[in-house]
């Protein structure tokens, strides 16, 4: 198996929704372990945070994410965006409106200086994500 690079987004009680989101918007297979699976934390409210989740898409992408502990200091955001590139323009147009439906655009995606289309937005769940169309003349 080729090594592969994979986002992992770290949230803080809405992992399980975040995750639902995103199979909603790329489609795909989505898998959830909770921290009782892992038993992981004594605290009852966090049984059913989750412990790792992970969406594999019928196009080979793969997005993994967890909630936070209670115990752990957790920033929305972080330092972390994700980025989505590709030429194909409905596929990559269809993932930016349903990110941004419920976020902002942090850059509208329009044409680039360096010839492709690309935008920047912040979903619902506070992630970055960045878009690039390549070779649009948007």
């Amino acid at each position: 198996m080729p090594n592969r690079l994979t986002p992992y987004i770290g949230l803080r009680d809405n992992a399980k929704e975040a995750m639902e989101f995103y199979q909603s918007v790329f489609g795909g297979e989505l898998t959830r372990s909770t921290f009782a699976e892992y038993q992981v934390s004594d605290d009852p409210a966090e049984q059913d945070k989750t412990m790792h989740s992970q969406l594999e898409t019928p196009g080979g992408m793969v997005l993994m994410a967890a909630d936070t502990p209670n115990s752990m200091e957790y920033q929305a955001g972080g330092n972390i965006s994700v980025s989505l590139s590709g030429d194909d323009e409905d596929e990559l147009r269809g993932y930016w409106n349903k990110l941004i439906d419920g976020g902002t655009a942090a850059m509208p995606l329009e044409k680039a200086p360096w010839g492709d289309s690309f935008g920047m937005c912040v979903d619902r769940f506070g992630v970055t994500w960045m878009v690039n169309i390549a070779g649009i003349a948007g």
